[in-house]
């Protein structure tokens, strides 16, 4: 079961890795990475607004986050913007079971919206197949 501060904490990496992700980017490529950021931190300022409007305190950004692999050019950037919105896609994914009403509404959106980011990175990059069987799930 993942909680909110788990949710939050897939989008403090992901708005992280797209900073890198951009840096290496360029024409509508870079354009995609600013778009998804921009997703990344709207769910993420929601995430921060839930939790506290709850009487949680939500878990602060990381300074620094590993990333998986060097990022050095368009294509390993491509990799890891698949990589982040597969990863962050799994976490919301794994908050499904817990949810409800317009909360599981909100879950699933997210879902839906890493996964549509990940196949358009994966077009950019030229990967086939583009999708994936079922987004979120462990191959």
């Amino acid at each position: 079961m993942t909680d909110q501060q788990d949710l939050l904490a897939a989008e403090h990496a992901a708005i992280f890795a797209y900073g890198v992700i951009g840096a290496h980017l360029t024409g509508a490529a870079a354009a995609a990475a600013r778009n998804a950021e921009a997703a990344h931190r709207a769910l993420r300022d929601a995430l921060v607004l839930r939790l506290s409007s709850g009487g949680g305190t939500p878990t602060p950004t990381d300074p620094v986050y590993a990333l998986p692999f060097p990022v050095t050019d368009q294509a390993s950037a491509l990799r890891l913007a698949i990589e982040v919105e597969e990863k962050t896609g799994a976490v919301w994914r794994s908050a499904l079971a817990s949810t409800s009403g317009k909360e599981r509404e909100t879950t699933l959106a997210a879902l839906v919206d890493c996964a549509v980011r990940a196949t358009r990175f994966r077009r950019t990059a030229g990967i086939t197949p583009a999708t994936v069987t079922f987004p979120g799930r462990p191959e």
